[in-house]
């Protein structure tokens, strides 16, 4: 337990109304996506630099752990106060800065939300590109954190292609600056890199530099249906090899169609077992020859059926399906074990079987959908945690996804980070020596392991 002494200097330091150690409020940042609760001591608001500042030398003064916080829509367990100690919650710290549309960069405090850049941003004819399936709630600084992704992440890229510089405190309230306002910069070693993706165990971030493009004049979205998703992979690869370009590409397997299906009362095809949502963009030329392009390869395969969605409108409504996976698996069961393995593209197919035959060996509900032009596949365990058959189950079945998905030169998390939950599976991936490695960097910043314990190792 944190003494009083600490919580009368925090108070003294950035008043009042910024620090909380009520019940309802440790219960409400204890947990966060992954329904797993640890509760902290203390509840602080940062609303500026300084606050962050005198918080972590408070907090390194008497060795309090410090856990920061966006939204905590994270499914890694990356905002939970592990150790207990301070949650550091940027909620209060969500003012876009400046968009620069002569030198295309926005700067951003860390608590802005996605969704609200992307839209500021489109109305000076800029565009932002990373979209977590999270956008509308999850904050830029939780995204930097986890080097978030997202559908378009295959033409795109991800966060880390976005960030130029960020301002940072080191754990002992020392500021320094990664990074630079331009594109080109080679100078030092690269810790903004490094920073990106450290899932808040290396430094705070206060301030975010992002590098801006031009909107795209138009959007074309597409959904095709097909009877197996070996077959959706093999259209995929014509796609591509088609030089369509596409911006997005992503699947759905059965189980998440029928979930999604069923959860917005609308009809389901039976004979559907793979949908595939694939988005061009570009100028009005650019489309139009790349959409006549896609015609052109629909016409030598067997599809169930296909829709096109031109307007904003439409294409709000056909992404519906597959943005409404997440709640309407969420009501299948008590608890649902969100995974984000990456295995090379022409992989997936052997890929999902895999983990099907594992669902039926074990008896267990797996839904399966994700990005079919990065290889990211969304693996769902849906289980009873009160069950201690399933969830032996489960954990067989996890350690069983893992091991093939390195065997396949994979990655045990394609976006969502490693946190708690996956850092017992960092060993499929990395040698002992590449995790000591990461240690001693992890010491180098927090000697005292300060900044978020008990994450990635």
């Amino acid at each position: 337990m944190i003494k009083k002494e600490v919580k009368k200097s925090l108070i003294k330091a950035i008043g009042k109304s910024k620090v909380f150690d009520e019940k309802e409020y440790l219960i409400t940042y204890s947990y966060d996506a992954t329904r797993v609760e640890y509760l902290p001591d203390l509840i602080v608001f940062p609303e500026n630099e300084r606050d962050i500042e005198r918080i972590l030398k408070i907090a390194y003064k008497y060795k309090i752990p410090v856990t920061p916080r966006g939204a905590g829509v994270g499914y890694s367990g990356g905002a939970l106060p592990y150790n207990r100690g301070i949650v550091m919650v940027f909620t209060k710290m969500n003012r876009i800065l400046n968009i620069d549309t002569k030198n295309f960069i926005a700067e951003v405090e860390p608590g802005v939300v996605t969704y609200e850049l992307q839209n500021e941003c489109e109305k000076k004819g800029l565009f932002y590109p990373p979209d977590p399936a999270s956008l509308k709630t999850s904050t830029i600084g939780g995204n930097v954190s986890e080097n978030s992704g997202g559908p378009r992440c295959f033409k795109y890229g991800v966060t880390l292609n976005y960030v130029l510089e960020l301002e940072c405190f080191l754990v002992n309230g020392d500021k320094i600056k990664v990074g630079s306002n331009v594109i080109k910069d080679v100078a030092g070693y690269n810790l903004k890199s490094l920073i990106v993706g450290s899932e808040g165990t290396l430094a705070v971030i206060s301030k975010i530099i992002l590098r801006l493009i031009t909107l795209p004049e138009l959007r074309v979205l597409f959904r095709v249906d097909f009877k197996s998703l070996s077959a959706g992979a093999e259209f995929i690869n014509k796609v591509i090899n088609s030089k369509i370009y596409p911006s997005v590409l992503e699947f759905m397997d059965r189980s998440s169609i029928l979930a999604s299906s069923k959860y917005m009362e609308v009809s389901f095809d039976n004979d559907i077992n793979a949908s595939i949502v694939i988005e061009v963009d570009g100028n009005e030329i650019e489309v139009k020859e790349r959409k006549n392009r896609f015609i052109e390869v629909l016409k030598d395969y067997e599809i169930l059926n296909y829709e096109i969605a031109e307007t904003e409108e439409e294409q709000e409504e056909l992404w519906k399906i597959r943005r409404n996976i997440s709640p309407a698996i969420s009501g299948l069961s008590p608890k649902k074990i969100n995974e984000d393995i990456v295995v090379p593209v022409s992989k997936i197919p052997e890929t999902v079987e895999f983990i099907n035959k594992l669902a039926k060996e074990f008896n267990l509900l797996i839904i399966l959908f994700g990005h079919f032009g990065d290889g990211n596949i969304h693996t769902n365990l849906m289980v009873d945690p009160d069950n201690p058959e399933e969830m032996r189950k489960s954990e067989i079945v996890l350690n069983e996804i893992f091991r093939y998905v390195i065997s396949k030169k994979g990655s045990i998390t394609g976006e969502h980070g490693v946190g708690i939950s996956k850092k017992s599976f960092m060993k499929y991936q990395f040698s002992n020596r590449e995790i000591e490695l990461f240690k001693q960097v992890k010491r180098v910043f927090d000697p005292e392991n300060l900044l978020n314990p008990g994450k990635i190792f």
